[in-house]
């Protein structure tokens, strides 16, 4: 490993750099976050990442094996120092072929955030809601854009005339904005949908029925996004949330010619939020069936919102049985709110998109999609000032084979 100076502060690189160099011992006795720059294809490895295993310094493949990192290589063994850091989490690997990775190895410190929300409809107006309720630490503000400006100053009166008593400031205010500010913040959250099939439709897959109408009103905000410069949060709410995911991090990387320049969005900057529902879909029948108890606290949810779902009854005692009959009635639960002549987007709208979000935003775990080697897999996350980290476990066999198959499929579509 060298050490250089980096700015104000260090990195460390295992490839040269045309950098001043640094001494060992005053780069990792510096304090904060240490940047370990490597290098990845783009179209398969993140910007950067917070490193929890010695091999994710070397840029693996990304692949299942980083939701259990026993599965990588084990590497080299690393210096105690450098260990040390490992050991605090405060070590960010940074993909150099990624333009403008100086700038990401210095992250930012945490503030309130500006967030700016597409679309209001059923599963938009829902997320405002939680997002006015449980946004008072994580958002300076929330602004709001749809079609129809009637939607826009309804939900402005509404939202800004829900407040505490006697302190008015308590709650992030709501503003109307214009499409061409939606980027002007910090997190753009994709809530548009060309249409949910009705209640009492034949289609099985709903969300997957909603994929070509939702990508391509995606398409042009992705295009948005590159052409501002967007350095915040990219985040989808829409269904297929983790195939729309793809999308918006491909179309915003194609050049004039079409072909990927990774000039647009950051894999990390991407995220989708459809299985904290998921997660408490399992929850609901777990408490409802003692066969599923271990789900409450042993249980994992993992995948898309949708087929390829892998809900996990638990880590350390897996029943793959028990787990795939879990799985299926979580598949089917909004089929079940269906039945009751009602569409099902009120949870979704507030476990995978309010309280994930905040969570999100608060550095919290969470349950979202997040890009790993080309696709986007859902899995328990969370921010911090090294970057994003996957949780990583020791996972049973027949549940890591769950969990390739997950995402092989995944990487089929788009």
């Amino acid at each position: 490993m060298n050490y250089y100076r980096l700015g104000e502060g260090y990195c460390g690189s295992l490839l040269p750099l045309e950098l001043p160099a640094a001494g060992e011992e005053e780069a990792l006795a510096a304090a904060g976050v240490l940047p370990v720059v490597t290098e990845g294809d783009p179209a398969r490895t993140r910007a950067s990442w917070k490193v929890t295993h010695p091999a994710q310094l070397g840029c693996p493949p990304e692949g299942p094996a980083w939701l259990d990192a026993d599965r990588l290589p084990a590497g080299a063994p690393l210096a105690p120092a450098l260990a040390a850091r490992l050991e605090e989490g405060t070590l960010m690997g940074v993909n150099r072929r990624w333009a403008g990775w100086e700038r990401r190895a210095a992250p930012p410190a945490r503030r309130r955030l500006r967030l700016n929300l597409l679309a209001l409809g059923d599963v938009g107006g829902t997320l405002l809601i939680g997002l006015k309720l449980l946004g008072r630490e994580a958002l300076e503000s929330i602004g709001i854009c749809d079609i129809s400006p009637q939607m826009c100053q309804r939900w402005e009166y509404e939202m800004n005339q829900t407040t505490y008593p006697w302190d008015y400031d308590a709650l992030p205010p709501v503003e109307i904005i214009p499409p061409e500010r939606l980027f002007d913040g910090d997190v753009f959250v994709f809530c548009a949908s060309k249409g949910i099939p009705p209640v009492g439709s034949q289609v099985k897959d709903v969300r997957m029925a909603q994929m070509e109408g939702n990508l391509s009103i995606l398409r042009p905000y992705a295009r948005m996004a590159r052409e501002k410069g967007f350095e915040g949060l990219f985040a989808v709410v829409s269904d297929p949330v983790d195939i729309l995911c793809k999308g918006a991090w491909l179309y915003s990387n194609q050049g004039e010619d079409g072909a990927f320049d990774g000039l647009g969005l950051r894999p990390e900057q991407v995220q989708g939020y459809g299985l904290g529902v998921m997660n408490g879909r399992a929850a609901y029948y777990a408490k409802k069936d003692p066969r599923f108890a271990s789900f409450l606290t042993q249980g994992r949810a993992y995948g898309p919102h949708g087929q390829g779902l892998v809900i996990a009854n638990s880590i350390g005692r897996y029943d793959d049985a028990i787990s795939r009959e879990l799985t299926q009635l979580a598949l089917e639960a909004n089929l079940r709110t269906r039945e009751t002549g009602f569409k099902p987007y009120v949870a979704p709208a507030l476990s995978s998109g309010a309280i994930s979000l905040v969570l999100t935003l608060e550095g919290k775990w969470h349950y979202s999609s997040n890009f790993l080697g080309g696709v986007w897999m859902g899995c328990k996350n969370r921010w911090t000032p090294a970057g994003l980290e996957l949780e990583s476990l020791p996972l049973p066999d027949a549940l890591f084979t769950r969990l390739e198959e997950t995402w092989e499929g995944l990487g089929t579509i788009l």
